[in-house]
């Protein structure tokens, strides 16, 4: 693997010449494999060697082939490279009781989006967005399966959040960067690098942070960070952030034997990961605080309209854990279920954002039909007693995910039926006489023919 040479002289004269060179042989060998669980669906698992700064999250000796793995489909686990889970102590550090409103800026493919959703207090909100549509879809997708009724993903540029004035308690900026910190498991990365590439980044990435300034709370925290080693991506960054935008850069508690550095450069806090020093790709996250002022929110739009809630039929109700705690709403034959304690900020939001559907979908109304949608299937706020259910093998399990036919038992009973591996809701079929639906999306479906001999375990 060749680098630029202009990346290996910037590497130099942040790190000396025989660190350096460690660094730059570190990118040379095969990076660590990493998962992070979903304490929403605990599963049992094999493996002991845990990532430090995360309560759940485990390397692995090798890579497996996660996409013929049933489990992850059911969303009961997330691969994430282990130095972005470092995410935790930042947020552990911020943290109390109370349920917060937080803002994933630049969230695919969600990782760090399903990550925030373990972590924030109970009763709190993420607002997951991207900006390109193709990569919102993915995001949608990856936050469905992690199951939390508490999100709602979003297709926007960031200056469109600049209108919501002092909404977000949290804001996380993990911004599009030159990539240097994954060049041994993205060699397109390595070819793209330049200096001018490196400075369109940290142009771009001032802008986008200072888009969403307006848009966090006086007294409030925005997390940013990068996969780059340069300067100009990051310390310069923040060094800006504080002299332009009066935020204060703060340190908080870490472990020695994690390996985690800082730089000399501007004295900040900037808490950097280097492979060669921790067991993970290269990372950096700095925690900065808005100064307190007075607090100036938007307000929604007055609609002259009256809003009608839906008579939802009592089946609806049943399929679902806790109803009383959402308030139905029926658009397009889609019945969907919004958090009554969040109701006013999503409605807020739905106002002046593009909201991808990714929150509590429930039912589609077909005729006389009701169709239980796919994203019920992976919500904790299914009643999984409400249907009946019919547990795969791991060949059956893939062969669903591939959107293909595939016999029930003959005791299965006509209707709806929700298919599970290992307990762990998969989706929905209709149960006909002789036949079987597959009600997978077809967006989602495995698309590769190839089976392995066996799945492998966790």
């Amino acid at each position: 693997m060749e680098f630029p040479v202009d990346f290996i002289q910037s590497v130099r004269q942040l790190l000396g010449e025989e660190e350096s060179k460690i660094l730059i042989d570190s990118l040379q060998e095969t990076p660590p494999v990493s998962i992070r669980l979903n304490p929403l669906k605990q599963i049992p698992i094999q493996a002991t060697d845990q990532v430090a700064w995360c309560a759940n999250g485990y390397y692995l000796s090798e890579r497996p082939s996660f996409t013929f793995d049933p489990l992850f489909h059911a969303g009961t686990y997330y691969v994430q490279e282990a130095s972005s889970m470092f995410l935790e102590q930042a947020i552990r550090a911020i943290v109390a009781e109370k349920p917060l409103l937080c803002l994933d800026l630049c969230a695919s493919p969600g990782g760090k989006s399903t990550h925030l959703l373990s972590l924030l207090p109970p009763g709190s909100l993420l607002v997951a967005n991207e900006v390109i549509r193709s990569r919102a879809n993915v995001l949608s997708e990856n936050v469905r399966k992690w199951g939390s009724t508490h999100a709602v993903v979003t297709n926007n540029d960031p200056a469109d959040f600049s209108e919501l004035n002092h909404l977000f308690d949290v804001i996380l900026t993990d911004v599009p960067c030159s990539g240097e910190g994954m060049f041994r498991k993205d060699n397109d990365s390595i070819g793209e690098w330049s200096f001018p590439n490196v400075k369109l980044c940290s142009e771009r990435q001032r802008r986008i942070v200072a888009d969403v300034w307006s848009a966090l709370k006086p007294g409030g925290w925005l997390i940013y960070s990068t996969c780059t080693y340069n300067t100009s991506e990051n310390e310069e960054n923040i060094h800006w952030i504080c002299e332009e935008l009066g935020a204060t850069a703060l340190s908080f508690p870490l472990e020695p034997a994690w390996g985690v550095s800082t730089i000399a450069a501007y004295n900040l806090p900037v808490h950097r990961f280097f492979p060669h020093k921790t067991r993970g790709e290269g990372f950096s996250l700095t925690l900065l605080r808005k100064e307190e002022g007075e607090s100036r929110t938007v307000s929604r739009k007055k609609s002259k309209k009256n809003v009608r809630v839906p008579d939802v039929p009592g089946l609806v109700r049943q399929w679902m854990l806790a109803p009383e705690a959402y308030q139905f709403e029926l658009n397009n034959d889609l019945i969907t279920a919004i958090p009554i304690c969040w109701l006013d900020t999503i409605k807020l939001l739905a106002e002046h954002l593009k909201v991808v559907p990714s929150a509590v979908e429930i039912a589609t109304v077909k005729g006389k039909d009701l169709i239980p949608h796919f994203s019920l299937a992976f919500s904790s706020a299914l009643n999984k007693e409400a249907f009946p259910q019919c547990e795969l093998s791991w060949k059956e399990a893939v062969m669903y995910l591939r959107k293909e036919v595939f016999p029930l038992p003959e005791a299965m009973p006509i209707g709806y039926v929700l298919v599970c591996y290992k307990g762990f809701p998969l989706g929905f079929v209709k149960n006909l006489q002789g036949r079987a639906n597959n009600l997978y999306p077809q967006e989602w479906r495995i698309r590769s023919s190839y089976l392995p001999e066996q799945n492998f375990t966790l």
